[in-house]
């Protein structure tokens, strides 16, 4: 375990971690931050993925089990002084802790072939609304995500943080193309479902059957879906707003729309 003092802003270490905040040196160097001890936790556990982590005296202290876990892992751990950490983390307010870790996007051809329930993100820029989708996917035992068109990275700081470890659970998959991305999952045998607020359909009618192995579709926070991506799936499903808010946010109807079809898998199990 390096000591304080070891490290310091001036590290090559560590200006080759905070480069890491730019998708390009992220893609180019296959490699990413995850911030806070949940997501530290996440990382350690996963054989392969994490390289080494960064912690303040404080933390270090504060997570005996991670040091621990780290060097199990045979992660390197450094402790570093708070403007270490600072200089690396992305997050106003540290909690102390920031692990460099490899990778873990997939391509289309990557997908497992047994993924069953997936997601779908097209053209989500705001890297919060990301992770929290991963976030809700991994809760409600989707197989992937799927982050198409000119959505953002799903390895962006702010997204790992908003996934709350999530992304470690569960396969992640980037590709450009979105009418190729549903095409390959009706290769699969996969339908097609796309949510949007002009829904012929609510989620809540009998004729919405969730229990076939099925793809659900995200657009923009600010604009949706578009009429192409719309007629690219087998139906258009709406969250009805039964009061008097204007509209949910995408996580929130991401979360209802995943939900409903965890729930019409595990009744149709229960019954037969």
């Amino acid at each position: 375990m390096a000591s304080p003092g070891e490290l310091t802003v001036r590290s090559g270490r560590v200006k080759h971690a905070r480069r890491l905040a730019t998708r390009a040196f992220r893609a180019s160097e296959g490699e990413f931050l995850a911030e806070g001890p949940q997501a530290v936790r996440e990382a350690l556990a996963e054989t392969g993925i994490a390289i080494e982590v960064f912690a303040t005296v404080e933390a270090s202290e504060r997570y005996p089990e991670l040091v621990t876990q780290a060097d199990a892992a045979g992660v390197e751990w450094h402790v570093v002084t708070d403007d270490v950490v600072a200089e690396v983390a992305d997050s106003v307010t540290p909690q102390g802790l920031v692990a460099r870790c490899h990778s873990m996007v997939r391509s289309l051809a990557e997908l497992p072939a047994d993924a069953g329930f997936v997601v779908v993100c097209a053209d989500i820029r705001d890297p919060g609304n990301a992770g929290a989708v991963v976030r809700c996917a991994d809760a409600a035992g989707a197989d992937a995500v799927i982050l198409a068109g000119d959505s953002v990275d799903p390895l962006n700081p702010k997204a790992v943080r908003a996934s709350a470890g999530s992304l470690f659970h569960l396969p992640l998959v980037v590709h450009r193309d979105v009418a190729e991305v549903v095409a390959d999952l009706r290769s699969r045998g996969l339908q097609v479902v796309a949510a949007d607020a002009s829904g012929d359909l609510d989620i809540f009618d009998t004729r919405v059957d969730l229990v076939p192995p099925t793809a659900w579709i995200f657009g923009n926070e600010a604009w949706g879906l578009p009429e192409d991506i719309r007629a690219l799936a087998d139906s258009v499903v709406s969250v009805p707003i039964f009061g008097r808010a204007e509209s949910l946010n995408l996580a929130t109807a991401a979360a209802v729309c995943l939900y409903a079809t965890a729930w019409a898998r595990r009744a149709t199990e229960a019954s037969s």
